[in-house]
């Protein structure tokens, strides 16, 4: 995260935190930045590999009466240029129909150039045949013109409520209603954030009504623990 501090404080000297992040241009620059070495990705926190022991588990208990029905339904909200999507594509072994949305165009753009297989990126191919990736631009905040209401079975937040919470807890809370909306009824929806259970649970509680907010803690990776917060229905 110390190179978004970085950044954001850079272009915040004269604007207040909740300008700059209401502002994809700020978000251009910022994966401008960390992409001038021609990386495929650049990942906050972390990768794919180390959180898929978390993820298969989640995705396993979609339906096991009929796996193969239909694709399971995954939604990445802020997908910035990580490699999250593109790993559950690439390396899931179930069928998984994944979106990733991003309010910045440099970021969309980027990974729709990595799926299709643009310049030196060969494209992108499913591990599972029946699985698919798209990406999109929308404000995680306000889905509603692209994700109508619990059409998503796993919903993932990496870094994303962190970077909004900086423009305050208005805008956090926003964000969490919107992915709790587009969650299926019995879906989970998974925050991955370095900040301590006793700072987020009682957010996290005040927003998700019934539901059961549980806590995994992640890593160390890179010497830095993370934390996996996880909303689903009461049982």
């Amino acid at each position: 995260m110390a190179l978004l501090r970085r950044l954001l404080h850079g272009v915040t000297t004269k604007r207040s935190w909740a300008g700059s992040l209401a502002d994809p241009s700020v978000w251009d620059r910022l994966h401008a930045e960390t992409l001038l070495a021609s990386a495929p990705h650049f990942d906050w926190f972390f990768g794919y590999e180390e959180v898929q022991g978390l993820l298969l588990p989640l995705l396993q208990k979609g339906d096991p009466r009929e796996p193969a029905v239909a694709p399971l339904r995954v939604l990445d909200v802020g997908c910035g240029t990580s490699g999250l999507c593109s790993g559950l594509f690439t390396k899931c072994p179930l069928p998984l129909n994944v979106l990733g949305v991003d309010f910045s165009p440099a970021a969309v753009s980027h990974m729709k150039h990595m799926l299709e297989g643009h310049g030196q990126h060969p494209g992108l191919s499913p591990q599972h045949p029946a699985s698919c990736l798209h990406f999109l631009q929308a404000d995680a905040r306000d889905l509603s013109s692209v994700c109508p209401s619990g059409a998503f079975q796993l919903v993932l937040d990496k870094g994303t409520w962190d970077a909004v919470a900086r423009g305050g807890q208005a805008g956090a809370q926003q964000l969490l209603s919107e992915c709790l909306r587009v969650l299926a009824p019995q879906g989970t929806l998974v925050q991955f954030s370095d900040e301590d259970p006793d700072v987020r649970l009682p957010c996290l509680e005040r927003g998700t009504g019934s539901r059961l907010v549980t806590v995994h803690e992640l890593g160390p990776f890179k010497g830095l623990s993370y934390f996996a917060y996880l909303v689903q229905a009461a049982q």
